[in-house]
């Protein structure tokens, strides 16, 4: 690796490095809160917890219609 591109690699570290200490951290435990938060405004909303009418389920097995 010649100097020049030693130089170049470095500017590029810096400038990631620097890009990362300006994110903003936000604590874990704020973190999980407010996640624990927002899945328990939602929960009504998720058809996981809730389950689905069969009319509205796209993924209902399909019936076979026969003819005698």
């Amino acid at each position: 690796m010649s100097g020049s591109s030693s130089i170049v690699a470095m500017k590029k570290v810096v400038q990631q490095l620097r890009l990362e200490a300006g994110i903003n951290r936000v604590k874990v435990s704020q973190a999980a809160a407010d996640l624990q938060k927002f899945c328990l405004q939602n929960a009504q909303q998720d058809p996981l917890l809730t389950g689905m009418s069969s009319s509205s389920n796209p993924f209902r097995p399909h019936r076979v219609c026969s003819f005698l």
